[in-house]
């Protein structure tokens, strides 16, 4: 026996195909032999972008003698857990409950049927930080596995059971509540870290569910603002890649600072929206800014020639966390000759530098501040700034570049896909609008070769898997690109796949599995999965009750909403006590409870007129309204929302409708503007 990940898809998986250890994919073959051999299952879970999964890598997988230990005593299978959201899910929860934490790399190890019974995240090559080697750990399991087999079947049993019960855990299935939103908003205000910016301690991550949640509370910012607090934090500190663009994953301090390097698409997309969101809000170009720059980054860097989004961008260079994006005083003075001075003062630049010698660029300097100090006008320093951070891009280009994981997910591209479409609808922007034009199309052709969605695809290698969020997202992604560009093609696709994640993935208790029944049937996983916790990406079942809404606003499709107002009651009470948890779904409550503005325009949709009304729908953050639009007669695939309209005066006019029922129709923005507003 040997390696056999040479011929997987997956970059993490590739990472270990020259690894000593008798590595397998996940597949009918490990489990089966794992049974005819009767060993124990380590089940190793990662992904391609995560530093310590390199450390263990290197330090155990690499090893000869690890290797030698781990290929007699154990069936050894590898798994991406972006790939494999499902098996990632299951026995993360059995990995939290035996360690009270959780993270990646995941080190599971599971009887051959599959029950985990022992499990942790990172283990060291030799005993330390109060852990025992994981040499120590194969061996005593070994033993254990030959001398008392009793004790691992009952603490299998009994975790297993502890997972089934877990993943059966709903609220009381009462309907949400605008006091429970309002609850929710008021605990996470109380719990915000004014100081610092954002939610919890260190390890500090971005949390753009909750600040997008925030948000849609759009008549908060007369005073202070978490939400806005948060995004500025983050705009200052490590976190934020000010050179090229782009958020790490998160910040390994409180403050910001210095970020765990890697960059993943599904932060991107989320925290490219809020920063639009809040320009739309306030107005505030800086808000733009970051919002551009991220979308900057993924289009230059991160996107494949047919249209996709790579998943990530590695931490390590040169086997080292974050050479790629750190400086030292000598090289900016060098860099940046006249205008370093400038760019010190912004930075806080110090021959010492702020991490291990270089500096880890973050703001310490406004503009007003810097203004005044180099007698500029305040609106100079962004200008003078970015041509800056434009000098250094090219020199840091000419670095050995992190490794790219260059999978598509359809789950984290439907997330990138709303980003794109939203931002060309916002900034009017054209290019925007063919990026996401070009993704949507890659995404229902690539990811759809035999007409069924998929999760993944590498180089034109398209996966078997398909989970819920794919679909939502996807869904998700759709009804905004048909918002922006007003295509029907977008929505009768949305509608079709609306209708095949029901089919596919509904529980008759409520809300959604995330997997497919047929590969619930064709998997020995001790459970279906049924993630109701959103984590660093939204959950599954909260995108698809988001998606239910807005094409039930779309439609008039009763359906829909009943099956999302039911799954909003599996967490009503969660969502109150536990809101950074459930933040996306109290984003689709507050849609589900407010008063849905339905537009409808009709007219020639290049004509000044109709686009003028389009316009004012564009400019103003309206998180609980959505608009279609078509020209005259209307064709038999627009949303039923625009049925039977006509024209006022044979010009472009505009119905401004709630629950189906509409306002009379106007033709002038100024119309549209008082109604939309009362």
């Amino acid at each position: 026996m040997s390696n056999l990940l040479a011929n997987a898809t997956s970059p993490y998986l590739l990472q270990h195909a020259d690894n000593p250890v008798h590595w397998h994919e996940w597949n009918e073959e490990a489990l089966a032999k794992a049974k005819a051999e009767d060993k124990p299952i380590f089940l190793s879970i990662g992904y391609a972008a995560c530093h310590w999964c390199h450390v263990m890598a290197h330090e155990s997988f690499e090893d000869e003698a690890t290797a030698a230990v781990m290929n007699e005593h154990f069936i050894n299978i590898k798994v991406d857990r972006e790939e494999r959201p499902d098996i990632d899910s299951i026995y993360m929860k059995a990995v939290i409950a035996l360690t009270q934490r959780g993270g990646w790399p995941m080190s599971v190890f599971l009887t051959p049927d599959l029950k985990p019974f022992y499990g942790g995240t990172y283990f060291p090559p030799e005993p330390r930080y109060q852990m025992p080697s994981f040499t120590q750990i194969l061996t005593g399991i070994a033993a254990t596995w030959k001398d008392d087999r009793a004790q691992i079947d009952d603490v299998s049993t009994q975790l297993t059971r502890q997972i089934q019960t877990e993943a059966g855990m709903t609220s009381n299935k009462k309907n949400i509540t605008p006091e429970q939103v309002a609850s929710a908003r008021e605990r996470l205000n109380e719990t915000y870290d004014w100081q610092n910016g954002g939610w919890g301690a260190a390890p500090k991550f971005p949390q753009a569910m909750a600040i997008e949640f925030m948000l849609r509370d759009t008549e908060a910012y007369t005073g202070k603002s978490a939400p806005l607090h948060a995004l500025d934090a983050m705009a200052r500190g490590g976190i934020y890649d000010v050179v090229g663009g782009g958020f790490a994953r998160y910040s390994t301090d409180t403050n910001w600072f210095l970020p765990h390097f890697e960059k993943m698409t599904y932060d991107g997309a989320l925290l490219a929206r809020a920063y639009l969101h809040a320009w739309q809000i306030t107005g505030k170009p800086h808000y733009r800014q970051i919002c551009e720059e991220t979308l900057s980054f993924f289009n230059r860097e991160m996107r494949d020639e047919q249209g996709g989004f790579y998943s990530s961008l590695d931490a390590d260079s040169e086997g080292v966390e974050g050479k790629f994006y750190v400086w030292t005083k000598s090289e900016l003075d060098k860099i940046l000759k006249d205008d370093y001075a400038l760019f010190e003062a912004a930075y806080g630049i110090s021959a010492q530098g702020n991490w291990d010698g270089k500096t880890v660029l973050q703001r310490t300097t406004d503009d007003q501040t810097l203004a005044a100090r180099f007698a500029l006008a305040p609106e100079e320093i962004p200008t003078k700034l970015a041509k800056c951070h434009q000098d250094l891009l090219v020199v840091r280009d000419k670095r050995i570049r992190p490794g790219t994981d260059d999978k598509v997910l359809t789950e984290w591209n439907g997330l990138m896909l709303i980003a794109f479409a939203e931002a060309a609808r916002a900034f009017n922007n054209k290019n925007y609008l063919e990026i996401a034009q070009k993704n949507a199309d890659f995404l229902l052709i690539a990811l759809r070769p035999d007409g069924q969605l998929r999760r993944a695809w590498r180089q034109g290698q398209v996966g078997s898997e398909v989970f819920l969020a794919d679909y939502a997202a996807l869904i998700l992604g759709l009804l905004e690109v048909y918002q922006t560009d007003f295509n029907n093609r977008w929505f009768v696709a949305a509608n079709e796949l609306a209708d095949e994640m029901i089919e596919k993935f509904s529980d008759p208790e409520g809300g959604f599995f995330d997997t497919t029944q047929e590969a619930a049937e064709s998997s020995s996983l001790p459970i279906r999965p049924k993630e109701l916790q959103d984590n660093a990406i939204p959950s599954g079942n909260a995108l698809a009750v988001e998606a239910l809404l807005k094409l039930g606003a779309f439609t008039g499709n009763a359906d829909y909403r009943q099956r999302a107002e039911e799954s909003l009651g599996l967490v009503s009470e969660f969502a109150t006590i536990y809101p950074s948890a459930f933040a996306q779904w109290l984003s689709g409550a507050d849609f589900a409870l407010q008063h849905i503005k339905q537009i409808a325009i009709i007219g020639d949709l290049d004509s000044d007129g109709t686009q003028a009304l389009i316009e004012e729908m564009r400019l103003k953050y309206r998180p609980n309204t959505i608009i279609a639009a078509t020209p005259h007669p209307i064709p038999e695939d627009a949303p039923a929302l625009l049925n039977n309209r006509t024209l006022k005066n044979d010009l472009p006019t505009a119905y401004v409708c709630e629950g189906f029922a509409c306002k009379l129709p106007v033709n002038t923005v100024k119309e549209l503007r008082g109604q939309l507003d009362h």
